[in-house]
């Protein structure tokens, strides 16, 4: 495997003596702008494999461990349907990629993980609805440059999948690197407090969607998720209420309870570890949480890139019209672990809990973490509650390049958050020299993930990994 980049990376966040002076915005833009001498900007298009790059199928596999060996199947059917879903199931693979390519030295809370599908709409405590990154669990404090860089990627990758040119798959980095740029300039012109109470209002952002069709499909979908509720829509189709006591549907491989003899068994150590969850939760949370009773928990497969690790489903219940689902996911290690350094948190739960509520403009009322059967790490949050996800598919060429420049806004103020946003803006500039390099970094790199799809796809016709192909 090629060894990562050594160059001394920045500290996320400056913790020097409170009654130190500060540093002037223009002196921390300065220091930015010097960092382009060790790093020009120009650098950043360089995309050539290592020589002792590490072989695609060998990272698939490195990652498949300590998954539910019966859904890793599902797990490889689902990422080789398209170049564009292998990209999104081999977020390990690209990280050590990354860690081989130039960077400026300045660090942030990097999502790890940061594709276009994502980012999406969902409901703050408050019930707003909000569009922002809501997909952490890689997140951990990393280069930003190696965000910026899988989210352009995924771009060209997604407008090959539509069937877009090559063109227009390059203007969608350009949008997406210049949304980024301009919001980092932004960011860094407004006071700590400001960057931290902005947010990305989905009510503001639907006017301006230029193409008719998917602006009218957008507003409906708003809609309808405003108006969806747990009891009348979630409950139907999650749950049943036949029997002794509510409980959630069975629809095997995808859904399956722990078989009956384990049933037992499983429960008492799943109450055990919901009760160590309940006590990462704030306390005015854990009153809430309290009203509501635990009726049942299943297994469910998730995504591309999270089936085989431990998922599920918690039904719980305050009264017979009052349900509440919440979501239990597995956390491993971050896939960036390997290059930018360990956690600084025992649990990954944590890890990804912290990462969701530094980089999130507003985070889930009930998310918090726990540690399960076998040592194994879990996060909770709430399942659905008006989240809408991008229908990528649906796009048109100028639905495409807004949505580059949405997602690329989301990640410039995630970025903000948890860094000196006038540094990563000195260094960006106000000129396209750093556009244009992530542009040839994207296509080149876009490139490769073919490339690596095309060969994993080969293993799999030989029979090097069992694949599980899914139906309609």
């Amino acid at each position: 495997m090629a060894k990562p980049n050594k160059t001394k990376i920045d500290t996320p966040i400056e913790t020097s003596p409170s009654l130190l002076p500060f540093t002037s915005r223009k002196e921390l833009r300065e220091f930015g702008k010097q960092l382009r001498d060790k790093c020009p900007r120009q650098s950043h298009s360089q995309w050539k494999p290592p020589i002792q790059r590490a072989d695609p199928l060998d990272l698939i596999l490195q990652a498949n461990e300590g998954r539910i060996s019966e859904l890793v199947p599902i797990r490889h059917g689902r990422m080789l349907q398209s170049p564009f879903a292998f990209y999104r199931a081999t977020a390990l693979n690209m990280a050590a990629d990354l860690s081989t390519t130039p960077i400026s030295g300045l660090q942030v809370q990097a999502c790890g993980d940061c594709h276009l599908l994502n980012f999406g709409a969902f409901a703050t405590p408050e019930r707003r609805v909000i569009f922002d990154i809501n997909d952490l669990d890689e997140s951990l404090p990393a280069p930003w440059e190696w965000d910026v860089k899988r989210l352009a990627t995924s771009f060209v990758l997604a407008c090959r999948n539509n069937g877009f040119g090559e063109e227009t798959a390059r203007d969608s980095v350009r949008h997406c690197i210049r949304s980024y740029r301009e919001r980092m300039a932004e960011c860094s012109e407004m006071t700590v407090l400001e960057v931290w109470y902005s947010s990305m209002e989905v009510s503001d952002f639907i006017p301006n969607i230029r193409d008719k069709e998917a602006r009218e499909r957008v507003e409906k979908r708003l809609a309808k998720a405003q108006e969806r509720n747990v009891l009348e829509n979630d409950f139907p189709e999650l749950a049943t209420s036949e029997g002794w006591s509510p409980a959630i549907k069975e629809n095997p491989p995808y859904v399956f309870h722990p078989r009956e003899k384990q049933y037992s068994e499983q429960l008492a150590i799943f109450q055990q570890a919901f009760a160590n969850y309940r006590e990462t939760l704030q306390e005015e949370r854990r009153v809430l949480l309290d009203r509501f009773k635990i009726m049942d928990f299943a297994v469910k497969v998730v995504g591309v890139g999270s089936v085989g690790t431990i998922c599920g489903i918690i039904l719980l219940m305050a009264n017979e019209q009052d349900p509440l689902f919440l979501q239990l996911k597995q956390a491993g290690p971050s896939v960036l672990e390997a290059y930018a350094g360990k956690s600084p948190y025992a649990n990954h739960g944590q890890r990804i809990v912290h990462g969701c509520r530094l980089m999130q403009s507003a985070s889930d009322l009930f998310l918090g973490w726990t540690l399960g059967q076998k040592d194994r790490h879990f996060y909770v949050r709430q399942l659905k509650d008006m989240k809408i996800k991008p229908q990528v598919e649906l796009f048109t060429t100028s639905v495409m390049l807004q949505y580059a420049e949405w997602c690329a806004l989301a990640l410039a103020h995630a970025h903000a958050r948890s860094s000196e946003p006038a540094k990563i803006s000195g260094y960006l500039g106000k000129g396209e020299k750093f556009d244009e390099a992530i542009v040839e970094f994207a296509t080149s790199y876009a490139d490769q993930c073919e490339s690596d799809y095309e060969s994993v796809k080969k293993a799999a016709r030989e029979g090097k990994i069992e694949v599980f192909q899914e139906h309609e």
